[in-house]
């Protein structure tokens, strides 16, 4: 047990994922499908045969899907055994008597957008990197393509430049509209385009002398991250840094890594006014926070009920 000990603590951290989705984007109505598929048969991906005939989609979707549902959160693996379990955020929102069974809620937009930008453990790569540790506004995608392979390295992995390639144009087909062609499954934009989060800012040339586009982070105030959604995603935030402290700082709340600031893409000052934000809410507050002209600091309170998916909706559980 002693040396199986040892052996893990040497153990190298697992790499980020730089692939698994089959080159193609989250689809609108993959969740909801995958959702009644898995409801009625957790082992469906197991058979990639019978979830094409179920799902109504192509051998390599049906591969795709499988990563998504699990980058979503909306199911698990479990460690052994094929089958999927869906979990109690998956259930919460896409049951049909849930809080959005079919993405209708920009609420539901901004969750999915956390869950793949925010994990820590195995991140999805090229969100990790591009919206908490790029260190720019904005990128063409050869700047992009240039960081992923630095940083591949970095990590001692020997990925392709097509790997990191496709990783990166699934990036950017999640958040920008396409621009037609192809079939009309190949040609429906994700649901997350509709977050307008990263936008072509321009044109510059590249290395090879051709001009490409420029896409920049939408940073301006965006009120559609309600109060209790930003709080939720903050005590999440709070929840992953895993250290037993009652205080946070107003700077990791902004620019710490999968932070709410980050993967939201605020600015400071719209951050410090959330925080110190007076007015009437429906939902209590589980932390107090302290101004300061140096750094503000946020307090725990253990005296207040954690935040639930009901109170980003604005719904009483017992009455859903």
């Amino acid at each position: 047990m002693i040396a199986e000990a040892i052996q893990d603590a040497e153990a190298p951290a697992p790499l980020p994922r730089f692939s698994g989705h089959e080159s193609f984007a989250l689809r609108y109505a993959w969740l909801p499908k995958a959702y009644r598929g898995l409801s009625a048969d957790p082992g469906l991906f197991g058979d990639e045969e019978r979830a094409m005939e179920i799902l109504g989609i192509g051998k390599n979707m049906v591969r795709s899907l499988r990563f998504w549902i699990e980058a979503t959160g909306m199911a698990a693996a479990p460690d052994r055994g094929r089958g999927f379990e869906l979990t109690d955020f998956g259930k919460r929102i896409f049951d049909p008597d849930g809080l959005d069974p079919y993405i209708e809620d920009v609420r539901t937009l901004w969750l999915l957008h956390w869950t793949l930008a925010s994990k820590r453990e195995r991140p999805l790569f090229a969100w990790d990197f591009l919206f908490s540790r790029w260190p720019r506004p904005e990128f063409s995608r050869s700047e992009a393509l240039a960081g992923f392979q630095a940083e591949s390295r970095k990590l001692g992995a020997s990925h392709s430049e097509t790997t990191l390639g496709q990783h990166l144009d699934v990036f950017l087909h999640t958040y920008v509209p396409s621009r037609g062609g192809g079939s009309v499954e190949d040609s429906l934009d994700g649901p997350l385009v509709d977050l307008n989060l990263l936008v072509p800012v321009g044109e510059r040339r590249g290395e090879g002398g051709r001009f490409e586009t420029v896409f920049g982070f939408r940073r301006e105030a965006k009120p559609d991250i309600t109060g209790a959604l930003f709080d939720y995603c903050l005590m999440d935030f709070w929840t992953r840094l895993d250290r037993n402290d009652d205080t946070l700082s107003l700077r990791e709340v902004t620019v710490g890594q999968g932070s709410p600031g980050q993967v939201f893409k605020l600015t400071e000052d719209d951050v410090r006014a959330r925080l110190e934000e007076k007015g009437e809410r429906r939902h209590e507050r589980p932390y107090s926070y302290q101004p300061s002209a140096v750094q503000g600091l946020l307090t725990l309170r253990r005296d207040v009920a954690p935040l639930t998916l009901d109170t980003v909706y604005g719904r009483n559980p017992d009455h859903a």
